[in-house]
């Protein structure tokens, strides 16, 4: 493919997401103002609990296979490297530049979970279907990839509704938390309030030591004294270490709890529901196929999946009018996401996949090669913009951050791709 080709192929996409969030910029203007902040937010809600479950489920029911779950074992592993290194470089981005805590989480999130579901989804069977495309014959390689994209999406969702979520929660959690906290210094600050605080400590301790006084035995008691002093503290430590105990266990209830509230949120349930069918023949052919049975429950899911990209850009969009005005995001925040999706992580990226070939972990499918390839070269997940719509929290930042990264994405992605082509049939050959 000529370069000029590709250049067109790759960039549609990202030019797609741009025209719908623009949409959704001038529905949520003083002009319009037909998407308004609460507007939003419940579409938003019905996005994280009707439409992604539903892409998910679809995906993933129609085509992902047992087979293909085994032979594909590197991809989970290629993304949670991806995780991993995003992760790494967006904590170390937010050292080095010292920003505010309620902007950490969201500089990582941003490093660290990349759009790898919707953006494969539509530049790789763009690019089966030019002329002369380097994956061989169009039809076989539209299937292909539409499989590798979709299982690449389950597997990025999977991720990201678990670490991503998670990681962004716990932020918003320690955020109101420390805003709490403030406010309690802030009135501790008040003299009169020290003032009667002493008072009433002064007090209680003379209350204690008069109850004290009168709970003391007489002095001619010393070996009785000793012996309850003995019986006392070994009630003590009794108790202490059922305490202790306690404590530990609810520690582990609490990490237990918040476990399950994480892998058991719509998106998460709908994708182990869906690799459940994929990968059980009797029960897929129930319900995916043109003569199954339950035929209508996927085409319902395909339909309501569909709808999961439209409304999450537009939401994007609608806060980037907010987002423009509000945003606290210093340059070098945006700078510094693009330099670690767009330079270092494709570059790990290479590495890490050239690696894998070497030590025979991938099938020879350059399509596959190059699908573990763009992994590392999209920019941020929607999803994350989904939560802090979800958090109510960073949700001018998190435009801003995306209108950005998806300006670049359409220069990188197209530059890379060639690269990723060029260097995934290299890597066949040998």
């Amino acid at each position: 493919m000529e370069f000029w080709s590709l250049l067109m192929v790759a960039s549609r996409p990202v030019l797609q997401v741009l025209l719908v969030g623009l949409i959704g910029a001038i529905l949520a203007s003083g002009y319009v103002n037909i998407l308004s902040s609460n507007a939003r937010r419940d579409v938003n809600k019905i996005v994280f609990v009707v439409f992604i479950p539903a892409l998910v489920f679809a995906s993933l029911a129609k085509t992902v296979t047992a087979k293909d779950i085994i032979s594909w074992w590197f991809m989970p592993v290629n993304i949670g490297i991806t995780f991993l290194i995003g992760g790494i470089l967006g904590w170390a981005a937010v050292k080095m530049l010292k920003l505010e805590h309620h902007l950490q989480a969201l500089v990582i999130a941003s490093c660290s979970a990349g759009n790898l579901g919707v953006m494969p989804l539509i530049i790789v069977p763009a690019i089966c279907d030019e002329d002369g495309n380097p994956f061989g014959l169009s039809k076989i390689c539209r299937v292909q990839g539409i499989s590798y994209a979709s299982f690449s999406m389950v597997v990025g969702n999977l991720f990201i509704w678990t670490h991503t979520y998670s990681l962004i929660r716990k932020s918003v959690s320690h955020s109101t938390g420390n805003h709490g906290h403030d406010v309690l210094t802030r009135m501790n600050k008040n003299p009169e309030t020290n003032r009667k605080t002493r008072m009433f400590d002064a007090q209680e301790e003379q209350d204690y030591d008069d109850q004290e006084t009168l709970l003391l035995p007489p002095s001619d008691t010393s070996d009785t004294t000793a012996e309850h002093q003995s019986e006392t503290e070994g009630q003590l430590l009794g108790r202490n270490l059922s305490d202790i105990i306690m404590h530990i266990w609810e520690k582990l209830k609490g990490t237990f709890h918040k476990m399950s509230e994480e892998l058991l949120s719509p998106p998460t349930i709908s994708a182990i529901i869906g690799f459940t069918v994929g990968a059980t023949p009797w029960l897929k052919a129930f319900i995916v196929g043109e003569t199954a049975p339950l035929k209508v429950v996927q085409d319902s899911m395909t339909l309501l999946g569909d709808s999961t990209i439209p409304c999450t850009i537009i939401i994007l969009g609608g806060n980037l009018t907010e987002g423009l005005r509000k945003s606290t995001v210093k340059p070098l925040v945006i700078v510094a996401i693009i330099c670690v999706r767009y330079v270092i992580l494709p570059l790990s990226g290479i590495v890490v996949v050239m690696a894998a070939g070497r030590l025979g972990f991938l099938p020879q499918s350059p399509l596959y090669c190059f699908i573990l390839l763009t992994q590392y070269t999209v920019p941020p997940a929607m999803s994350v913009g989904t939560m802090a719509q979800l958090f109510d929290a960073c949700q001018e930042e998190c435009s801003v951050i995306f209108l950005w990264t998806y300006l670049v994405a359409a220069f990188a992605v197209t530059i890379w791709s060639v690269v990723f082509i060029a260097v995934g049939l290299v890597e066949i050959k040998r």
